[in-house]
Order: structure tokens, then sequence, then C-alpha cells
């Protein structure tokens, strides 16, 4: 059976709670939400809802600052990139599960820029746009 794309809200929330059904239960990362970071999930998925629809299809929904709350909960738990490498891995592996075309390909390529961004400006202080 062929699978659908990422289509609407909907679409996105489903993805949402699947990722973190498997992030919550996943040896490398899960303590950092479930323990370090202390996810109330009934508060947070929505919040990603938003993120990710706006990432897929432009809402302007979400209106918060990621790399700030990534830092904060980096002087928690210093991440490395083993924890965003493993993070990628499942929601890419999440995605081609549950979808298939061009939104779900948009959404693996915009995390892995995420990703690249919050490492970033969290190991080397962010990008510079001065010069030097």
């Amino acid at each position: 059976m062929e699978k659908a794309d990422i289509n609407n809200r909907e679409d996105i929330a489903f993805l949402i709670r699947s990722f973190y059904e498997k992030v919550k239960q996943n040896e490398k990362i899960g303590y950092i939400f479930n323990e370090v970071a202390r996810i109330n999930w009934e508060h947070h998925l929505p919040i990603m809802y938003d993120f990710w629809e706006n990432i897929v299809f432009s809402t302007g929904s979400y209106k918060r600052n990621a790399i700030a709350v990534h830092k904060n909960l980096n002087q928690l738990e210093p991440l490395n990139k083993d924890h965003f490498a493993e993070w990628l891995r499942l929601w890419k592996e999440t995605v081609d599960e549950l979808f298939s075309g061009d939104n779900a390909e948009l959404i693996k390529q915009r995390a892995t820029s995420i990703a690249t961004v919050m490492q970033i400006s969290i190991f080397q202080g962010g990008i510079s746009t001065r010069e030097k």
C-alpha cells in the first residue's frame, strides 16, 4: 500500500505523536526528555505541532525561540553530536514509516538543517555574521 504525503496539521500531529513515542523509549536520548527536561507532553506536543506545521506549510503558527530552549537544555545536560544524530535518525525513520512524498522529503531535509543550526549554535556559540 502506498503511503500518503504530509498534507495537513492532522498529519503533522500524527507524525509528532509517533516520533515522540519512540523518543520517550529511546535509550540514547529518552532520558533527556523524560528525566532532564521532564517534558509535560500535553503542553509540549501542540507546540511541536505548531513548529513543524510552520516548517512545512509556512503557517506562522510557531512564535518561540527553539534555539534558546535547546541552549537552556544544554545547561542542564550537555548535549552532544550523538544526541542530535539519534534524534535525526529517529525522525527520518518515523517519517519514512508513515509518509511518502514531497512534504515528507521536505520535513526530513528541514530537520537535518535545523539539527545542524542547533549544533552550531550550541557547540560553537552561533553563526557569526561578522567578518574577521
